[in-house]
């Protein structure tokens, strides 16, 4: 009778399918490929929904400039400051790996350069948050200590 199994029909030798476990479940435990990718899909989706938010509270001035008002003054306080950081966080990475994306796309050496490009925009990402996240934080820090 004939087998269908791999160990008896002589192919035990053969490495196991990427992707693939004895278990029957994934041995991929994520890299940081995967890791950017997921960065790059949650601050796109965050990004959208502050723009969708942004048109619906500037679409109050029309509606009734008191209740525009009140939602900006509802935005002065310090936990939509560091909200604003993260923002600009989010939207900086999203650039960034963005541009890396079309790179290991569209460059010929792209996909053999792409782990030290995204090392190199984690860099400049850095270089770029840790100035601005002192700038947009100095004037809720110094009112919150009782500056002037």
């Amino acid at each position: 009778m004939a087998s269908t199994t791999a160990a008896e029909a002589g192919t035990a030798d053969v490495p196991a399918r990427a992707g693939s476990s004895r278990s029957g479940g994934t041995l991929y435990r994520g890299d940081l490929g995967m890791w950017s990718w997921v960065a790059h899909r949650v601050t796109g989706v965050l990004t959208f929904f502050f723009l969708f938010v942004h048109v619906l509270d500037t679409a109050l001035v029309r509606v009734s400039p008191n209740a525009y008002d009140e939602t900006i003054a509802l935005y002065k306080n310090p936990l939509v400051n560091l909200m604003e950081v993260a923002l600009v966080g989010a939207v900086l990475y999203h650039a960034l790996n963005g541009v890396r994306v079309l790179l290991v796309d569209f460059w010929a050496k792209g996909p053999k350069v792409q782990r030290a490009m995204f090392w190199v925009i984690a860099v400049i990402w850095l270089l770029v948050m840790i100035p601005g996240t002192y700038f947009m934080l100095q004037r809720t820090v110094t009112e919150m200590i009782g500056g002037h």
